[in-house]
């Protein structure tokens, strides 16, 4: 799947849900689907700098696609890193750092976040990206 198809589907499941209360239920649910990052990665190097929370994210690249793994010591924030995780992880390297993030906009995420938890997420976007940039030019 691409990463606009699924950046798609998760506006659409966020759409179902009439309040913010219902959204951010949802988020925490989808946190707990998560795949985990192993524990020996969960080290000062990857941690997400600009996080009011701990975030951790693990990157390695399998058959040219980067496959993310994380996790974060808050509920709320174990979410968000969760629904990128989602739209970016088996993805190509080039692909993500093409991405456009708009849906994180659509779902109104930005808005409904503390000004530090917004700060966090787009903290995470681009360290996401990072990774991209460093394992294409790997491939390169």
């Amino acid at each position: 799947m691409q990463i606009k198809e699924i950046q798609d589907e998760i506006v659409d499941e966020f759409s179902m849900f009439d309040d913010w209360m219902q959204r951010y239920e949802y988020m925490i649910e989808l946190g707990k689907s998560l795949p985990l990052i192993d524990e020996k990665y969960k080290t000062d190097d990857n941690i997400i700098k600009g996080c009011q929370s701990k975030v951790w994210v693990h990157a390695e690249l399998d058959d040219d696609k980067l496959v993310f793994t994380a996790d974060s010591d808050a509920i709320i924030t174990k979410g968000i890193i969760a629904i990128l995780i989602r739209a970016f992880s088996n993805q190509k390297p080039q692909d993500i750092i093409d991405a456009n993030t708009d849906f994180i906009d659509e779902i109104g995420l930005k808005e409904h976040l503390s000004p530090t938890r917004a700060n966090g997420l787009v903290s995470m976007i681009k360290q996401l990206k990072l990774y991209a940039v460093a394992y294409q030019t790997q491939l390169n």
